[in-house]
């Protein structure tokens, strides 16, 4: 079983072997797993309308309100990696953490 290090007021955790693995709190877990069992929800609901030939405005209506909600969970998984993880590797001198973090937004900005 591989050797982790963890920083215990991040909960960032790192194997020896670099991967790196973020762990959330209870609160912060459920609250996640909640907004993406809704968002779940949502997506079967498109489905559903595209199967009853629903008029497509209603659709894309729907489709955008699912991408809101993605949108709102990337965006709290963003704001705790960057006030946990990031910090803790920029303090390690982990410089290139911010490329990372950079490639990371611009591909949520898409």
């Amino acid at each position: 079983m591989a050797k982790l290090k963890q920083n215990p007021e991040t909960h960032c955790e790192t194997h020896i072997d670099e991967v790196r693995h973020s762990h959330h709190s209870e609160a912060v877990k459920n609250n996640l797993i909640s907004r993406l069992n809704r968002i779940e929800g949502q997506i079967r609901g498109i489905k559903g309308l595209i199967e009853k030939d629903t008029y497509c405005d209603d659709v894309l209506n729907q489709i955008a309100a699912a991408q809101s909600a993605l949108n709102s969970v990337g965006r709290l998984l963003l704001e705790g990696h960057m006030k946990s993880c990031v910090i803790e590797r920029i303090q390690a001198g982990e410089e290139e953490v911010i490329d990372e973090l950079l490639s990371t937004m611009n591909k949520l900005m898409k």
